[in-house]
């Protein structure tokens, strides 16, 4: 039987929690036989070097967790995609050039429900010596409270290409409109009507061709702002914000990313799908962590064992358009024609049967790994390294105790060190 050798490279920044995960569970998985091939699969962090144009890298996959605020990692990862053909799961041209505006417009005409939207220009002008002459002579006087007033308070104010909730500010009136506007300086800003009353609100973290959405309480501190919670979505609603999460996915080429959508009775409002480093924190995802660690793995091996074309530079909305553009067809039905398209992107079905046949071993791999005395040794480490240390016996029995739910369902105790 052939027998190839495939690395998958590591671009991190300040986390250790799930790449400790990700490598030891990478190294227990084996050779991983499929169509006819036996396949060695290992890892390696990724250093930051001057890097020649013409250089030939040596992974075949790259999990990118860096490139959103330090450039020279992002362009070497569109130089290996443009030159080398190396898988990236999230696109740096479109996290680049497709941010909240540019996502917002895209879904706006295929037809998603996003709140009502205004850019309104920057408060202070750019540093640019052509700016004065060219505001005095094409820049339109404008009516910020008037703006605000036809959108409905309260709204929110929002950086046009932010993340992380910085520089976010909901807007009760006129007052604090103006106020936060003079701050906002030179920042670029969106006006976005609030989605007032909703029922849940929901954040779906999409790995490949998973998604899991989650009771998300944004107001609560982090290590309890997902809930443990499984049927707070109808299946219909769910399904909906499934479909959601995966057309954007599938659209901008992003395989790592997580979307926020509310849900008010039968509507849901997406209004923020651009993460290009979405949360997978052990503090954070507590309960949800071994699923994300599990998908972000199997989707690794897959592209990669599969050799899964790259589609990093490859951007094409027009089939997409073709279906949000079409006045004979309703929501519903649009949305039925935009899940064909993700599911074919995302090759579901031949993921599934990979996952069921190739690496129908690594659940249980899970499982026994996250019962065991090693996993908590990391995740002690974890809690010392996050929280002072009158707080950390505390936050140790707290996420034992959600972690430890999610192995009992499973037929496992915990083990602690």
């Amino acid at each position: 039987m052939m027998s190839s050798d495939h690395l998958i490279g590591l671009l991190l920044g300040t986390e250790e929690d799930w790449p400790r995960a990700f490598e030891t569970l990478l190294g227990r998985i084996g050779p991983v036989k499929w169509d006819g091939a036996t396949h060695n699969v290992t890892s390696e962090r990724i250093t930051i070097e001057p890097f020649d144009l013409r250089d030939k890298p040596r992974y075949d996959l790259v999990v990118d967790r860096l490139a959103w605020w330090y450039f020279v990692p992002r362009e070497w990862l569109k130089k290996v995609a443009l030159m080398d053909d190396v898988y990236l799961l999230n696109s740096p041209f479109t996290f680049q050039a497709m941010e909240k505006h540019a996502a917002y417009c895209a879904m706006i005409r295929l037809g998603i429900k996003v709140p009502p939207t205004v850019l309104v220009p920057h408060k202070n002008p750019p540093e640019n010596t052509r700016f004065e002459y060219t505001a005095a002579k094409y820049n339109q006087p404008f009516d910020l409270a008037a703006i605000a007033e036809n959108i409905g308070y309260p709204l929110f104010m929002k950086p046009y290409d932010g993340g992380q909730w910085v520089g976010v500010t909901r807007i009760k009136d006129p007052a604090q409109l103006a106020k936060t506007y003079d701050e906002s300086g030179e920042r670029l800003m969106h006006l976005q009507a609030s989605v007032e009353g909703f029922d849940v609100f929901a954040r779906s973290l999409s790995i490949g061709a998973e998604t899991m959405i989650m009771d998300f309480r944004p107001d609560q501190p982090m290590h309890n702002r997902y809930a443990v919670s499984h049927d707070f979505l109808s299946p219909e609603t769910g399904d909906e914000v499934l479909t959601i999460s995966r057309l954007i996915n599938a659209f901008f080429r992003w395989e790592f990313n997580s979307c926020e959508t509310l849900v008010r009775g039968t509507e849901a409002h997406p209004i923020d799908y651009a993460n290009a480093s979405p949360d997978v924190a052990l503090t954070s995802l507590h309960y949800y962590w071994p699923w994300a660690i599990s998908a972000l793995l199997k989707w690794s091996v897959f592209c990669t064992v599969t050799e899964r074309p790259g589609r990093a530079a490859d951007f094409d909305p027009h089939a997409y358009f073709e279906i949000g553009d079409r006045e004979d067809l309703t929501y519903e039905e649009k949305l039925a024609e935009y899940r064909t398209l993700a599911d074919i992107y995302f090759e579901v079905d031949k993921y599934t049967e990979f996952c069921s046949t190739a690496l129908k071993h690594v659940d249980e791999l899970m499982l026994d790994w996250i019962s065991s005395t090693d996993f908590d040794g990391l995740l002690v480490e974890t809690v010392r390294e996050t929280y002072p240390e009158h707080e950390q016996e505390e936050f140790l029995a707290h996420f034992r105790g959600l972690l430890g739910m999610w192995a009992h369902e499973r037929g496992r105790s915990l083990q602690s060190v």
